[in-house]
């Protein structure tokens, strides 16, 4: 197929529309706005369900009760719409029922800007809701890597009857590139043997997240667990650049992971020898694979657009052994490839020390510039 010149959120869309998604429930948001508004004419157009809510708390609640018949069901929304839905995310997991989510984070914390930003990093990754449990979290660089793991994304929730979200942010999801969009996918509607759908001569069937019983609940969380640690065992995906001879490395990913490839490049051809790992799934984490590769670095720097998010697990998983430098920009603005250049040859001075929390070098470094 060609490619076609593509918006990221109406990618994103399309490609869910393609990988069979039976329902679509959201409310307006800006920076991704547009994949509603290309729902709202795709989903009737084929004789599919969409529902503009009343809100976040309703849209998720929508969600909640399609999945459990067994949908492929789609919301979107992002960061403080994201926050109200995280009950109702919580809901769902703790019912073990397959959804699949948007987040196109912006600025923040509060109702912020609408100006990209990577300040949802904890808030999805470590869970949001209230609970153990654990969603699936991939975070695109580019809109082909967006329509490619949103038309995976349903496929990868039934598996593990598991949320999984597409982590993206307001640049990937504005931006315009050329990419290929996947062929249409015949719409089904499953009737997994956990579903409630009507039916005759069978047991009714009841889902719910409500275990009243401490060990009860206490099984059902072991159970998560378990699913996790497949999960955990199967689904990691990341990506490396220039790593074979690699000194240095930046760690960064999503739209930070693009820019700071521009980066690496212009700092190759000045001969110095930086790679770039982009985790892919943020949850799972790349964790045995970030561990190896550190251990052969000289230094490494953590790029992000918040205040070091990531960088926490980055120095937990490498547990300090390698020096570790983070440069982020925070409530929407995005850094520079420049910005990041300079910041890889830091790591050729041989100046950094895990002595100092790296985000206190980054504070006094960043107060220096302002």
């Amino acid at each position: 197929m060609a490619k076609e010149l593509l918006k990221g959120n109406i990618a994103i869309a399309e490609a869910a529309v393609r990988a069979g998604v039976n329902a679509y429930f959201g409310y307006p948001i800006t920076p991704q706005t547009e994949l509603l508004e290309w729902m709202a004419v795709r989903m009737p157009e084929l004789g599919r369900a969409f529902v503009q809510a009343e809100s976040e708390l309703g849209a998720i609640n929508m969600v909640y009760g399609a999945a459990c018949t067994g949908a492929r069901v789609l919301s979107s929304s992002s960061s403080p719409g994201v926050s109200l839905m995280l009950e109702g995310i919580s809901y769902i997991a703790g019912t073990e029922v397959p959804v699949v989510m948007v987040d196109v984070m912006r600025g923040g914390p509060g109702l912020g800007n609408i100006a990209p930003a990577q300040a949802d990093y904890n808030q999805i990754v470590h869970g949001g809701g209230h609970g153990d449990y654990h969603p699936i979290v991939l975070a695109p660089a580019n809109i082909q890597e967006a329509i490619d793991l949103t038309y995976s994304a349903f496929d990868l929730a039934e598996k593990y009857r598991s949320i999984v979200i597409i982590l993206a942010d307001g640049s990937l999801g504005q931006m315009m590139e050329p990419a290929e969009l996947p062929p249409m996918k015949p719409v089904i509607m499953r009737q997994p043997e956990w579903a409630t759908y009507g039916a005759e001569g069978r047991e009714r069937r009841f889902l719910s997240s409500i275990y009243l019983d401490p060990p009860e609940e206490e099984e059902a969380n072991f159970r998560f667990e378990r699913r996790w640690q497949e999960i955990k065992a199967n689904e990691v995906q990341f990506k490396e650049y220039f790593m074979e001879d690699a000194k240095y490395a930046v760690v960064a990913f999503g739209t930070s992971g693009r820019i700071a490839l521009s980066a690496v490049r212009n700092a190759r051809a000045k001969g110095i020898p930086v790679g770039l790992f982009r985790p892919v799934s943020l949850a799972p984490f790349p964790e045995k694979e970030l561990a190896a590769m550190a251990e052969k670095m000289e230094s490494l720097l953590v790029v992000e657009m918040n205040a070091g998010q990531m960088l926490d697990d980055v120095m937990n998983i490498t547990a300090r052994r390698t020096p570790i430098n983070f440069y982020g920009r925070m409530g929407g603005v995005v850094p520079m490839p420049e910005e990041i250049e300079a910041e890889i040859e830091e790591l050729t001075k041989g100046n950094i020390s895990n002595e100092t929390h790296p985000r206190d070098r980054w504070l006094a470094h960043m107060g220096k510039m302002n």
